[in-house]
């Protein structure tokens, strides 16, 4: 109703181990999230979920100064990478663009060390696209205001995960994000929470050392 808090959700069937290892990184980039309200719930949704390590890029470099070592590190431990954002004019808002420019960097996720070594520090890891977009999903096609299919909108990034020796994951879209009402939006929690517990399924299945506790 107008006026009244989107409802919570409150996720269960996950018991979360504190000394769960890091199976998914997720790089969450959005520069106006108290503003956001599909944005928060699906960052909700997967807060709390064993395995899982959220990086919220604007709340930890608001002067947009990156600390690429850092960021490293935490992709270094991770199977699986989620990228999600709000999309902007069809690509990723400006922090998560520097971060591609800084993190993925010459000598780490690609090319040559000094010693003449190749680097592929990323290579075998899963890439999970997750994007909400303002307009419905009929604007994403060629009859659309937007003309092409998400798939191709993604095209970037998929290439930039495929350069970087990296397994692209079919993307997850919420379109329609700004005119969601709350049932719409539990729908969209819950769809991506889905998501990503297939994921950890997957990696504990993969990679049992990886210490996940529980991912029914």
């Amino acid at each position: 109703m107008p006026g009244q808090a989107s409802p919570v959700p409150v996720w269960s069937g996950l018991a979360v181990s504190e000394s769960s290892n890091t199976m998914i990184t997720l790089i969450y980039a959005h520069p106006y999230p108290k503003h956001s309200r599909t944005g928060k719930a699906l960052l909700h949704a997967a807060h709390g979920l064993p395995g899982v390590h959220v990086r919220n890029l604007y709340d930890l470099y608001p002067d947009f100064h990156i600390d690429a070592k850092e960021e490293q590190a935490h992709l270094h431990k991770a199977h699986t990478i989620v990228l999600q954002h709000p999309l902007y004019w069809y690509h990723t808002p400006a922090l998560l663009s520097l971060w591609f420019e800084k993190v993925l960097a010459y000598g780490w996720a690609y090319g040559h060390d000094s010693q003449g070594a190749i680097t592929e520090a990323l290579k075998g890891k899963r890439l999970l696209w997750a994007a909400t977009a303002g307009g419905e999903e009929d604007a994403y096609q060629a009859a659309g205001y937007n003309h092409f299919p998400i798939s191709q909108i993604a095209t970037p990034i998929q290439q930039t995960a495929l350069f970087c020796g990296m397994e692209w994951l079919p993307p997850h879209t919420v379109f329609g994000a700004r005119k969601l009402d709350d049932a719409e939006l539990l729908q969209a929690a819950e769809g991506y929470r889905d998501r990503l517990v297939a994921e950890i399924q997957h990696l504990t299945t993969q990679h049992p050392s990886a210490g996940a506790s529980d991912a029914r």
